[in-house]
């Protein structure tokens, strides 16, 4: 039975896949207003084949443009926040040149960035460029996967962003906090989490493959009073306080005190 769910989880995201992608290529070519609407109902039908509920508590999303920063523990994040934002995602280079998820991935706008201090300038330019458009951004300032029980340190360099104001008033920087809490309607335990988290050696393929056999979980996903960088402030201060936010929001959600989530 479970390989069976497998395999029909498989046909179905195939299925529904090959109906939208398409469409939104064509969007996306055309320049329509559709291609923002596409990928929330593509993830969404993707959240309902996995079995994955999505809850979201705290402040409302920041109205572009703003740049959202989250904890990272699987490419689900990616599924997941997209069913609760408009905005393109920041994903390093190597994502472009993955099979499927490297197209899904341009088909939304991806801004895909390089680890070389060399390329920095000219990324960052690009992600302001997309927020003069009117755009959000989502970035992961872990820079890497974590196994969902903890949040990595955050990388402050892209906060940088944030000193430079948008449309003559300065960039709302959001913390989000993502944590998997449920798995077969039962609270997860550390030992099960990476059922869903992805990170270290963990092969694409086969973790997928565990994911569509595997039974319903829960996602929560706290948003937290969106922040701006003041007057003497650095991007290390932001970048900090983000990280101390998203933090104690990920313990609170796993631990169950969900009242203390949403505390700035």
């Amino acid at each position: 039975m479970v390989a069976l769910r497998g395999v029909v989880l498989t046909t179905g995201f195939i299925l529904w896949t090959l109906t939208l992608l398409p469409l939104q290529l064509l969007f996306v070519l055309v320049g329509s207003r559709l291609q923002r609407l596409i990928p929330r109902l593509y993830h969404r039908g993707n959240c309902w084949l996995l079995g994955l509920e999505v809850q979201r508590s705290g402040s409302a999303p920041a109205p572009a443009p703003a740049l959202y920063v989250a904890n990272h523990a699987s490419y689900l994040d990616i599924i997941v926040l997209s069913t609760l934002l408009d905005a393109s995602f920041v994903a390093k280079a190597e994502v472009a040149g993955w099979p499927l998820f490297g197209i899904l991935a341009k088909s939304v706008n991806t801004i895909f960035v390089e680890r070389r201090v060399s390329r920095s300038g000219g990324q960052r330019d690009q992600m302001l460029a997309r927020l003069e458009e009117g755009g959000s951004l989502v970035l992961f300032p872990e820079g890497t996967s974590s196994d969902g029980n903890r949040v990595l340190p955050f990388n402050s360099t892209f906060f940088s962003l944030a000193e430079v104001s948008v449309k003559g008033r300065p960039l709302s920087v959001q913390p989000i906090s993502v944590a998997y809490t449920a798995y077969n309607h039962l609270p997860m335990s550390r030992r099960e989490r990476p059922y869903l988290a992805w990170y270290g050696d963990m092969g694409l393929a086969s973790h997928l493959w565990d994911l569509l056999c595997c039974g319903p979980a829960t996602v929560e996903v706290c948003f937290h009073p969106p922040l701006m960088l003041g007057d003497g402030d650095s991007r290390k201060i932001l970048a900090k306080r983000c990280e101390r936010l998203v933090t104690g929001g990920v313990s609170a959600l796993l631990s169950g005190r969900r009242s203390d989530v949403a505390i700035g």
